[in-house]
Parts: structure tokens; sequence; C-alpha cells
């Protein structure tokens, strides 16, 4: 081989690999997509009632550090986080939806955010996880609502904008009823707050005929009791399940996170309407429910979002309830 031939071989060598190289890199395969998650549901017993909580997804809030909590400055927030193991730059807001089933009916309690207010993947399950968990929206006997903010109202409709549960009695409480569709509270209330006002009355306008309004005090069904818890907003309630010697509270937005408001139950949530009642309401409820022994379902908790609250110190701490592979 002559020295023309040598160097013609050794210039054409480095194009030949490049070209070995993107016809191999041409046939790769494309990496697999993210594993989706797991189905969000979760069972436990009340006597012989079952109960399922069904995530609705998450929302993250950054810098909760920032108007938050009204009555704590931003470092006694980020401090209380770190001992917490919580990250101050980030809040996770979880949305967990109860369903009970009884021999008497089947009850949801509130309907998350609906697929009209999803902004993301990440919230707006509430249907998928129905879906999962094998409960029909048609085999919802009541629904029956906590408060009317809009992440627990917003899944009354369907993608289309009719009514996403087609044969529930819509159960209200009657003072939450009253503020929200008040004309006279929606011209005094602040202009943030206006549209909340139109959005309570359109996502209930397809259930026009199909509303119960309660008291506090009234039986729902057998076993299942509202309870006045105001605070949050005007007509907040809260709800006791109960069967023989079981019991357990669906505690809707009477707490935020167990971070902020069982450890420091005087801390004001930017989201309590009346936060000197809310924080009343709360260590009113709380304590009773650490000396029974309550469990309790919240909306806002961690899921599965359910456990056993206890009293420590000046505040309140949750143990979260044993996972079961049973039900």
């Amino acid at each position: 081989m002559d020295r023309r031939m040598l160097l013609a071989t050794g210039l054409a060598a480095p194009a030949l690999l490049a070209g070995m190289a993107g016809g191999a890199a041409a046939q790769a395969p494309a990496p697999p997509a993210p594993p989706a998650q797991a189905p969000g549901f979760y069972r436990f017993r009340v006597g012989q009632h079952v109960m399922t909580m069904v995530h609705d997804g998450q929302a993250i809030r950054p810098d909760p550090t920032q108007g938050f909590v009204r009555n704590a400055t931003p470092e006694e927030v980020a401090t209380s986080m770190r001992a917490q193991g919580l990250d101050p730059a980030r809040l996770v807001n979880p949305f967990t939806i109860p369903v009970l089933r009884t021999a008497r009916g089947t009850v949801m309690f509130d309907t998350g955010n609906g697929p009209q207010t999803a902004s993301d993947s990440r919230i707006g399950q509430l249907q998928a996880n129905l879906a999962a968990a094998a409960i029909d929206p048609a085999s919802i006997d009541i629904v029956a609502f906590t408060h009317f903010h809009g992440d627990h109202i917003g899944g009354l409709l369907d993608g289309s904008g009719g009514a996403a549960f087609a044969r529930a009695r819509i159960v209200v409480p009657e003072k939450e009823w009253a503020f929200w569709m008040d004309e006279g509270q929606a011209s005094r209330a602040p202009e943030a707050l206006r549209p909340a006002f139109a959005n309570v009355r359109r996502r209930f306008a397809p259930y026009e005929s199909r509303i119960e309004r309660i008291a506090d005090g009234a039986e729902i069904l057998p076993g299942l009791r509202a309870m006045d818890t105001p605070g949050h907003t005007p007509g907040h309630t809260s709800f006791h399940v109960s069967d023989g010697d079981a019991q357990a509270m669906v505690l809707g937005d009477l707490t935020s996170r167990p971070e902020f408001n069982l450890t420091n139950p005087g801390w004001h949530v930017i989201f309590d309407m009346d936060p000197v009642m809310a924080e009343a309401t709360r260590r009113r409820v709380f304590d009773q429910l650490a000396a029974d022994r309550i469990r309790c379902v919240a909306y806002h908790w961690p899921f599965p979002a359910n456990g056993i609250v206890m009293k420590e110190g000046n505040g309140y701490r949750l143990i979260p309830a044993e996972w079961s592979s049973v039900v």
C-alpha cells in the first residue's frame, strides 16, 4: 500500500466511524416514558362501614414562609418546617376525598378540584382514582359538603360542565349555603373573593332540585351526623361516623397540613376566613379527638390522610394509622 493510499484511508476512517456511530444512535430505542404512579385509594373499616380515601392529587405552594401563616414570621415558619422535615421553599398540599359505604347508602364528602380547574396533571385525579377503586360515580347516593371552597366543589361538574354525579342527593350545611348564596355578602366581599361566589352558584346549578340543607347535629344516615365546625368558612361542617363502638371523624379543612395546624394550632393560615374562630374550633375539636382517640380523616393531610390526634405540649401530633394489607 503506497503513501497516497495510506493517507486516503486515514482521512476516511474518522468519517466512517462517525457514520457508524450515527447509525447506531438512530437505531437505539427511545428511553421509556416515566412509569405512572400507583392508583391513589386506600380503604379501612369503621365497624361494618368501609371508608375509601380517594386521592385527587396535590398542588405545590412555593415559599410558604411568605404569607401562608398570618400570625407567624417567615423565620418562625421556616424553623418549624425544618424541625419537621419539610423544605421551607415549597409546601405540598394534598387533596383527599373520603367515600363512606354503609348498608344504607354510599356517601362522598366533597368532590375535589374537578377536571375544569386542573392546571397540571398533579391535580384533578378524583375520577380516575374512583375508577381504579371500582367506585362508579352513579353509585354515590349522597355528596355531603364540608364547605364551598373551590378545591372542594370543583368536582361537582364533569369535563363538559354537566353534573358529575347523576343521581346523588347533595347535602350542604345551612350556614354555608346561606353565606355563599347571599347577594349582600357577595357585594360586600373583597374584589378577590367575589369570583368565588359566582363559582359556587355555577357548580351547584345542575343539582338545584336535589339540594338538601342541613343544620348542626343533623343525621344524614344512621351513624352519620353533621357537626358545626366554623371558622375556616362561616358554615364549615365536619361529620362524625359511628358503627357500634367504632368511630371516625371527617374533618374537612378544620386543619391544614398537620405540620401547621396540629403542631401549631394557634397559627392562622391564609385560607381561614375567620382565623380566631377557626383556632378556637380546632382546639375544641382536637381536645375531644385526642381524649376519645377517634380516628380522623382530613382533606389536606398526606395521603392516605387518616390517623389519631394526640395532645403534645401546647399543640398536637398526628399518629398516622398503620397501613393494612387487608380491609
